[in-house]
């Protein structure tokens, strides 16, 4: 008997995430690790599998090595089916053509035979760079409810940040009359969020055409949204009016991880009606004889210093004379005795030497004008010396 899935998903995350600076310079972006025990992509995998979603397409291109052994076979996620389940899917060599992945487009393109496959009745394409908890099925029923060819993710944005994003205009109905993306004068403050929910046989429909454009520029806001709308097709708005954070600067991450320390509505990980799934290690309890004040401390921490206002990831040490305040450690990171680290972010496998300090104080800090606003941002396996001083603000990539 041939077996089919109602729904497949196709999660985008081979972006370069160039505005994460040296945060990426060796990872995807959805690689990156947030709130002590996560990494990004563990938000749209957790939703999947929380939505009844089993079989997840996930398009890589930049740096995929972390990202590919980080999501493994799927099982953290209860994506590990014989049939269906996690499917890493990179550029590969075709008979007739071989490329990256031009555009958003494109790359689902490319694995079209992966989506027939399945023989799926509805198409839903996801990002791999936003924090959020939301049930897809509350959507597709939506979808089928409404009889529409698309049906679009949306939520109300500030006026002055409309222009960021992809701008829905809709009538009454929630059907989409207009689609503009990043327009100058935004007409509507309803954000697309790059969630889409196509029903299989048009999504494949306008993949085709679009291939075979040479003017198209391979986007779904740029070009098969536009497309649509010009052909007529049943198109609609889905509201979503839970927590949800685009994390592709560093100011934007930050301020994500900071959120789990306030009171934020909606944004409760260890839900057990919606949990976040993620491949944490395995790590004894942490170790605490310093001060912590509204912060979180991973397991496998040994925290003897002062930590304020911080979010701090699996296997730190923050020896005893060491002051951490309002920055995010993202795993296996040594802080020496009387070193003071203020307002930034640290990534992975990073040692900050005896008496070293790494930006300023909060106050201070933002005062200094340019990529992160004053955040302090230290990349991958750094190593700080002895008496060592980074200013607020900086970018480090290489030994200090």
């Amino acid at each position: 008997m041939l077996r089919k899935k109602e729904c497949v998903a196709m999660l985008l995350a081979g972006g370069q995430g160039s505005r994460l600076y040296a945060l990426t310079s060796n990872i995807a972006k959805p690689a990156v690790s947030f709130g002590a025990k996560y990494r990004i992509i563990d938000f749209p995998l957790s939703n999947c599998i929380n939505s009844g979603i089993d079989t997840v397409g996930v398009l890589t291109q930049y740096q995929p090595l972390v990202l590919n052994e980080y999501v493994g076979n799927g099982q953290p996620w209860d994506l590990d089916r014989t049939f269906g389940g996690v499917h890493i899917l990179s550029p590969y060599e075709a008979k007739t053509d071989t490329s990256w992945y031009k555009g958003t487009a494109n790359a689902i393109y490319q694995n079209i035979r992966f989506m027939k496959m399945y023989d799926p009745e509805y198409v839903l394409i996801l990002s791999g760079d936003h924090i959020y908890k939301m049930d897809y099925d509350k959507m597709l029923q939506a979808h089928k409810a409404a009889n529409a060819d698309c049906t679009i993710a949306c939520m109300e944005v500030p006026f002055e940040e409309a222009s960021r994003f992809g701008i829905l205009n809709t009538n009454p109905d929630g059907t989409i009359y207009e689609f503009e993306e990043k327009p100058a004068n935004p007409k509507s403050n309803l954000a697309s969020m790059g969630i889409y929910i196509f029903t299989a046989s048009k999504l494949f429909k306008y993949l085709e055409e679009d291939d075979k454009d040479p003017k198209s520029e391979k986007d779904f806001g740029k070009n098969i949204l536009p497309n649509m709308l010009n052909k007529g097709e049943r198109m609609y708005s889905y509201r979503f009016e839970g927590y949800w954070k685009d994390v592709g600067t560093i100011s934007s991450l930050w301020e994500a991880n900071m959120d789990l320390l306030g009171v934020v509505p909606n944004f409760e990980l260890s839900d057990r009606e919606h949990e976040i799934h993620s491949r944490s290690p395995l790590a004894p309890p942490a170790f605490v004889e310093g001060e912590i004040v509204n912060s979180i401390v991973a397991t496998g921490c040994e925290a003897e210093g002062r930590i304020v206002n911080s979010v701090i990831g699996t296997d730190c040490v923050i020896e005893k004379g060491a002051e951490v305040c309002d920055s995010v450690l993202m795993g296996n990171i040594t802080v020496r005795a009387g070193a003071k680290i203020n307002y930034a972010i640290i990534d992975e496998d990073v040692t900050i030497g005896e008496k070293a300090i790494v930006g300023e104080p909060i106050a201070e800090a933002k005062k200094v004008t340019g990529k992160t606003n004053g955040i302090t941002v230290l990349g991958r396996g750094i190593n700080v010396k002895k008496n060592g001083k980074i200013s607020a603000g900086e970018i480090v990539d290489k030994d200090v």
